[in-house]
C-alpha cells in the first residue's frame, strides 16, 4: 500500500505545469497548473528520451543574463552558476494531461467522490473574512486547493529556478518562462522566500494553491498577517492569495460557474465554442438544464457558451463568465469542469445526468500529426505543439463543416488518425 501511495502522489506532482493559453488573458492573473488526481499516460508507449546539451543551456543563459540582467545581473549570475537542465522538465513538459487525456478520464479523477468527501471537511478552513472580502465561494477556494496540492499535501518538490530555466531553454514557451524566471530569482534575492525553500511543480508552480511566481509577486495576500506571503505552509495565506487570484480575474458573485445541459435533437453542434449568448439565447434553441429549472436572474442575462468537452457523445455544459475565471488558473476546459464539479460536490449539488464516453487518449504523435494535417488542409489550429486546445477544436469544427459530418469540434484518436492519412 505504501509503494502504490507513493506512485500516486508522484504522479500527482508530474501533472503541475502552467498552460500557454491560446488567447491573451483578459487579467494580469498569471497562469499556474493543477494537481490532478493520478495521471494515466496519454500514450501506452514509453517516451522518448529528452536529450539535452549543457552548452547550448550555458549559451542560453548568457543570453538570458544579457537580456534581463540589468541591474542584478551579478546577482542573478550567482543563482544560475553551475544550474544545469532538467531533462524531466521538459518530457513532462510535452505531455500535459489536461490535453492529452480524453476530458472524462481527467474529470473523474480530479473531481472524485474522495476529493469531494474531504473537501467538505475542510471548508471550515477557509476564514470567513476571505469569502467576504473577495466574493469567491468557499465551495470554489477548497476545490482549487484540493485539485491544486491535496490540501497542501502534494505541492512539489522540484527546483523552481532550475525548472523555469529549463523551460526557457528548451523554447517552447521561451518568453513566458523566461519572465518567469525572473520572478523566481526576484522572490529569492529580495529575501522573499529562501533558494532552498522555493520548491514547486515541475513547471514553477508553487506551494498549496500553486502560484507561478509572477502571480504570487502580485497577488499573495498576507492573511495570517506575519509580514510575509507563505503559501506553502499557511492554508490561510494560500486560500486568501487563491481568493485574490480568482477574484481579481473578474469572479462575479452570486453566480456559479456553468450547468450541465441537455441539447435537443437536431442541436447545431457548430454553435459550440462559439459567440456567447445569453440564456434566452439558448433557451430558444431548445437547450435546457440537465436538472430542471433555469439559471438565477444574473446568470441569465450573462452571454454563456456551450462546451462539449468530449464531443457530441458526452455531457454537455453552459459555462458562465465564471468558469473562465477559472481558467485564468489553467487555461484547460478539463481543469475548469473539474474545479466547478467538485465545488459542486462539496457545496452538495447533484451529479452529472450524462456519463462520459470511455475514450482512447491521444498519443502526442496524434496530436501533433492531427494539427499538422488540419493547417495542411487550409484550417489552421494556430500551432502545431501537440496542445488540442480552442483554437485546434475550431480548426477541427470548421474541417468537420466543410466534410458535412457532425461539427462537434472533438477530435478522437481514429479521427486524428484519418486527418493524417488524409493529409498524406
Amino acid at each position: 500500500m505504501r509503494i502504490s501511495l507513493r506512485l500516486i502522489l508522484i504522479a500527482s506532482v508530474a501533472a503541475c505545469a502552467p498552460l500557454l493559453p491560446e488567447a491573451p488573458p483578459v487579467s494580469a492573473v498569471a497562469e499556474t497548473r493543477a494537481l490532478a488526481a493520478p495521471v494515466v499516460p496519454s500514450s501506452p508507449a514509453t517516451p522518448a528520451p529528452v536529450v539535452v546539451d549543457q552548452a547550448g543551456f550555458d549559451g542560453w543563459k548568457q543570453g538570458f543574463l544579457t537580456r534581463h540582467g540589468g541591474a542584478r545581473r551579478a546577482e542573478y549570475e550567482r543563482e544560475l552558476e553551475g544550474l544545469t537542465p532538467d531533462p524531466s522538465v521538459i518530457r513532462l513538459d510535452r505531455n500535459q494531461p489536461e490535453f492529452s487525456r480524453p476530458a472524462g478520464a481527467y474529470v473523474q479523477s480530479a473531481a472524485s467522490a474522495t476529493r469531494i468527501a474531504q473537501g467538505r471537511a475542510r471548508t471550515d478552513r477557509v476564514p470567513w473574512e476571505v469569502t467576504q472580502r473577495f466574493g469567491v465561494p468557499t465551495e470554489i477556494l477548497v476545490s482549487v486547493w484540493g485539485n491544486e496540492s491535496a490540501f497542501g499535501a502534494i505541492q512539489g518538490d522540484y527546483d523552481v529556478v532550475r525548472s523555469l530555466a529549463t523551460l526557457a531553454y528548451d523554447g517552447r514557451r521561451r518568453d513566458w518562462a523566461e519572465g518567469e524566471l525572473k520572478n523566481a530569482l526576484d522572490i529569492v534575492i529580495d529575501g522573499r522566500r529562501d533558494r532552498a525553500g522555493l520548491k514547486g511543480s515541475w513547471a514553477g508552480a508553487m506551494g498549496q494553491t500553486q502560484f507561478m511566481p509572477d502571480a504570487y509577486l502580485r497577488l499573495g495576500v498576507d492573511q495570517t498577517g506575519d509580514g510575509k506571503v507563505d503559501i506553502w505552509g499557511s492554508d490561510a495565506d494560500a486560500l486568501a492569495s487563491a481568493a485574490n487570484l480568482l477574484a481579481r480575474a473578474g469572479w462575479k458573485p452570486g453566480q456559479t460557474w456553468g450547468y450541465e445541459v441537455i441539447l435537443p435533437a437536431g442541436f447545431d453542434y457548430a454553435e459550440a465554442e462559439g459567440p456567447r449568448q445569453p440564456w434566452r439565447y439558448w433557451a430558444q434553441r431548445g437547450v435546457s438544464l440537465a436538472q430542471g429549472g433555469a439559471p438565477n436572474a444574473a446568470e441569465a442575462l450573462e452571454e454563456a457558451v456551450i462546451l462539449l468537452p468530449q464531443g457530441a457523445r458526452g455531457p454537455a455544459f453552459l459555462a458562465l463568465p465564471n468558469h473562465y475565471v477559472i481558467r485564468r488558473y489553467n487555461n484547460s476546459v478539463s481543469y475548469a469542469l473539474a474545479i466547478g464539479l467538485t465545488a459542486d460536490g462539496i457545496a452538495g449539488r447533484p451529479g452529472l445526468v450524462a456519463s462520459w464516453p470511455d475514450d482512447a487518449p491521444l498519443s502526442r504523435d496524434q496530436r501533433i500529426g492531427a494539427q499538422a494535417a488540419l493547417t495542411q488542409l487550409g484550417y489552421d489550429t494556430q500551432g502545431i505543439d501537440g496542445v488540442v486546445g480552442a483554437n485546434t477544436r475550431a480548426a477541427l469544427r470548421r474541417w468537420q463543416v466543410a466534410e458535412g459530418r457532425l461539427a462537434d469540434g472533438y477530435l478522437t484518436a481514429e479521427l486524428a488518425d484519418e486527418l493524417i492519412r488524409r493529409a498524406g
